[in-house]
């Protein structure tokens, strides 16, 4: 009974995925369907090129026609059908190709806006590399299942059609023969196709588990060192690749396995026509048709036999392009369901523009709340205007209710209470990087997230490359004279005067080569190379020495004397006593700053 439980829940998990895929496809029908009439064209030029060689041999070997005046017009038919051949299978591929990069580009703007509707604060339980895995390797698995199997999918049934009248027309009995033996492909493909849907399933997730796998060792190197775990972790990171690798060789051994086996029942269908038309032509065969076969008859018989098979055995070699599809519509359908992979059994058979559209929808509706409900101060004079704000977290419950207040254009608000009592959280939603429980926000009278604003946690974001690198990040066009004004704005142009390469002169990862001030600094120096009117900055000192602190606290002065509004998360008293305005966060019910 479990047994039949499970074959359920994975038949309509595929029927899902595949409901999914065909969503995707209905968006490029055009191209798609110009591919498949591109590909039948080129079949039916092939059928004429076929027609043409064997007529060719008939008249010279039989009708002894060898003058070249009395073959032109058959060369230059011949001749023809293949250039139209060589067109349309290019043709074809252009289709083809188009339909499957529409689609790649469709399904990473909807990850996208998936992403940014889950925000950095629902995303940061979820391994980078995964998510890397997501926007390259499982969205270009859906490009061979559009550019190739799905045109494929209708020639396999037009073309060999086609090879079928024409061949039924010439001798009725061997297109019996070749009706009789087409069912067996189709029939086997799908017994290969149930098992390589899984193995593939398996795959991508086995990817995307190894690629976090490794990263997080990666990252955590230092510290696997220093408790001389280094070589645990190599072993771990072996076994983890080794489990990959079988994977791919089962998937492999699928492939090669399926490949033979078409071969195979192919080839027999094909040799049972030839033995059919050459005894017939030799005249031991007397029965229906057989007796007026003639060398024409006969040989184009024999030249399309393996036409009439050569659709299917291309979609069998993209089978596995279907099934690669389906493995990655299983993940991807999950993470745009906002469901994750490995509840996919037990999640609702609803379909992935439902759910973008219900995103889309609340979206829409927190936003006509918003500015339906939208105060007279949350205008342009105020920075930030908050009203019965309330935040909650799944398994935490309300972390704050009722909270309202604002912070004028200009102003800084320093956000105090204990750890846990939401100072964070309220960033958050300023940032846009969650949705509030109830209440509201604005920022400059617009939407949390409407806005370009600075955001700097605990850790500043420094990347491995050169000061002038990582001041380019927020400013890609920033003159050298500009960066050096704005590092002696905060501070650090002594700094940068020792260094042996100035703005070039490298830094590691995270700003190594610098100390905590210094990197602090650093990051804040980005502030007065952009327009950014608001600046949202959770324990900008947390972390620090005492001359650090008094660093970076200096260099927040001097942003603040521009005119950018500041929104500070802290505990520190010298930021307290620094800023215009202080909310305690402790007082859980409405409080005005």
């Amino acid at each position: 009974m479990s047994d039949q439980k499970n074959h359920n829940l994975a038949y309509d998990n595929t029927r899902r995925n595949r409901q999914w895929l065909n969503a995707r496809g209905a968006t490029v029908n055009v191209w798609l369907w110009g591919s498949v009439g591109a590909g039948l064209m080129a079949g039916l030029a092939t059928i004429v090129q076929l027609g043409l060689m064997a007529r060719v041999v008939h008249l010279v070997l039989v009708q002894d026609v060898v003058q070249l005046n009395e073959l032109r017009g058959l060369f230059t038919g011949l001749l023809l059908a293949i250039a139209l051949r060589a067109l349309f299978q290019a043709l074809q591929g252009i289709c083809g190709s188009a339909a499957a990069k529409t689609v790649r580009e469709q399904v990473r703007k909807t990850l996208l806006a998936r992403w940014a509707s889950q925000g950095p604060v629902t995303l940061s339980g979820e391994s980078s590399a995964v998510l890397a895995s997501e926007w390259v390797e499982h969205v270009d698995a859906l490009e061979g299942y559009f550019a190739r199997f799905q045109p494929q999918l209708w020639l396999s049934l037009l073309i060999p059609l086609s090879v079928l009248i024409v061949v039924f027309s010439l001798d009725w009995l061997a297109a019996i023969f070749l009706f009789a033996s087409a069912p067996l492909i189709p029939c086997f493909m799908i017994l290969v196709g149930m098992g390589a849907e899984r193995l593939n399933q398996q795959h991508f997730a086995s990817a995307s588990r190894l690629a976090g796998h490794f990263l997080d060792r990666v990252r955590g190197l230092t510290t696997l060192q220093l408790f001389g775990q280094s070589q645990a972790s190599v072993r771990s990171v072996a076994e983890a690749s080794d489990q990959y690798r079988r994977i791919n060789l089962r998937t492999l051994r699928v492939a090669f396995l399926s490949s033979a086996v078409l071969e195979f029942f192919s080839s027999v269908a094909i040799a049972v026509v030839a033995i059919y038309v050459g005894f017939g032509l030799l005249g031991y065969i007397e029965f229906g048709p057989a007796g007026e076969l003639t060398l024409f008859s006969g040989l184009f018989v024999l030249l399309l036999a393996p036409e009439f098979f050569q659709p299917l055995r291309d979609l069998s070699q993209h089978y596995h392009d279907r099934a690669a599809a389906l493995g990655a519509a299983d993940h991807l359908r999950s993470r745009l369901e906002g469901i994750k992979p490995e509840d996919s059994d037990n999640r609702n058979a609803s379909g992935n523009s439902a759910a973008i559209a219900a995103i889309i929808d609340a979206n829409n509706t927190d936003t006509k709340k918003s500015d339906s409900a939208i105060p007279a101060s949350a205008n342009k004079t105020h920075a930030v205007v908050v009203k019965d704000l309330a935040v909650s977290y799944p398994g935490r419950g309300i972390i704050f209710s009722g909270l309202s207040f604002d912070v004028p254009a200009g102003q800084s608000l320093a956000l105090t209470g204990p750890s846990g009592s939401g100072k964070t959280s309220v960033l958050n939603v300023l940032a846009g990087f969650s949705a509030p429980a109830e209440g509201a926000a604005w920022v400059f009278g617009q939407r949390p997230g409407s806005e370009p604003l600075a955001w700097m946690n605990q850790r500043p974001f420094l990347v491995h490359g050169s000061w002038a690198d990582n001041l380019r990040l927020t400013a890609p066009n920033a003159a050298h004279a500009d960066m050096e004004r704005a590092l002696q704005r905060v501070g650090l142009a002594e700094v940068l005067a020792r260094q042996p390469q100035g703005l070039d002169t490298p830094l590691g990862e995270g700003g190594r080569g610098l100390s905590g001030g210094q990197g602090h600094r650093l990051a804040l120096a980005r502030l007065f190379l952009t327009e950014v009117k608001l600046a949202l900055l959770d324990e900008p000192t947390a972390g620090l020495d005492y001359y650090s602190r008094q660093e970076v606290i200096a260099a927040l002065r001097t942003l603040a004397d521009t005119g950018i509004t500041l929104v500070m998360a802290t505990h520190q008293p010298e930021l307290i006593a620094m800023a215009d305005r202080q909310l305690n966060l402790s007082v859980r019910s409405s409080a005005h700053a």
